[in-house]
């Protein structure tokens, strides 16, 4: 016979389960949402089925190989041509910027069409690029090492990166900005984040931002922006805080449960990061972002991955010639 609680009376029903809070149970759903929206990318859903959020493969555009390309003063590029191949360090886990899929481990979105055109630029077919995720706290290191032959990955262009790698570009202009949960009424900018928890990428140029110039602010730092916003979702965290242009892509598939607070409080010139001293390949890219600038690749890239989030293809940065120090 099962036995009573103490205070419990005879014949009386055990008390009702405490029924969660409505919004933290769409908190809930919308963790599982944005999973599924990834392994919904691989197309194995049920016909009829919406379809996934994010890049459409048959709305890529296609870039043409240059032959015949020569850099010999390059020693990436020479060692890539040897390999067949090249190794382009990338982000996982921005929608509609940088993206995997991982269920087929297909790469997408803006910066990923980036790399690509740069490829074909280079004399190599975009497909034959083997890209390898790389968090932000590693990239100067992976550049440095060799394991990359360049990076492309929201990358902000700043003096102290440029002692340790170079920069081809800027290809985009970013803003840093805040997300929050769809029902936040408090926080409309950073000066709105004393005492609350903030989530950025480790190493990164938003979170260093925000210890410099919010240190009422309680940062918190993972290697990815997907856990992020997995613990904005949970209320673990208050903010999540990076580029605009990656916080757009979260927001947009989970239109009902983030919104973006605020303005953009800084300027992120994207780079493309290449080993420091191969300023041949340097400039032999930003060749390749003016060009595919002026010949329209770049917006129809734009149109068919960030400008799904809705908003339009701004006009690209200035590409910048530094003198390498």
């Amino acid at each position: 016979m099962r036995e009573l609680p103490p205070d419990q009376p005879p014949n009386q029903p055990p008390p009702p389960r405490a029924t969660p809070h409505p919004a933290r149970r769409r908190r809930a759903l919308a963790v599982a949402v944005l999973a599924a929206l990834a392994l919904a990318a691989a197309g194995c859903g049920k016909e009829g089925s919406p379809p996934a959020k994010g890049p459409r493969p048959e709305a890529l555009p296609h870039y043409r190989v240059v032959q015949g390309f020569d850099l010999p003063k390059s020693a990436t590029w020479r060692k890539a041509k040897r390999r067949g191949r090249l190794v382009v360090g990338a982000k996982e886990d921005q929608p509609y910027v940088g993206e995997k899929d991982p269920a087929t481990g297909r790469y997408s979105g803006f910066d990923i069409e980036i790399a690509k055109m740069m490829a074909a630029s280079l004399g190599f077919d975009p497909r034959r690029i083997s890209f390898r995720t790389v968090a932000s706290a590693n990239r100067e290191t992976a550049l440095q090492n060799g394991q990359i032959d360049y990076y492309v990955g929201t990358y902000t262009i700043n003096d102290l990166r440029k002692r340790q790698v170079g920069f081809a570009g800027p290809y985009y202009e970013a803003g840093q900005s805040l997300l929050v949960r769809d029902e936040e009424d408090d926080i409309h900018g950073p000066d709105d984040l004393a005492g609350r928890k903030v989530c950025s990428a480790a190493g990164s140029t938003p979170l260093q931002r925000i210890e410099a110039d919010y240190p009422k602010a309680d940062p918190v730092s993972y290697d990815a922006y997907s856990i992020c916003v997995d613990n904005l979702l949970t209320y673990q965290v208050d903010a999540v805080t990076t580029d605009d242009t990656i916080l757009m892509g979260y927001a947009a598939k989970a239109p009902d449960e983030l919104k973006l607070a605020g303005r953009p409080f800084s300027k992120e010139p994207y780079g493309i990061g290449v080993p420091r001293s191969d300023n041949a390949l340097r400039l032999a890219l930003d060749d390749a972002i003016e060009a595919h600038q002026k010949n329209g690749d770049w917006k129809k890239a734009y149109d068919a991955t960030l400008g799904l989030s809705g908003v339009p293809a701004p006009k690209p940065p200035a590409v910048d010639r530094y003198a390498a120090g």
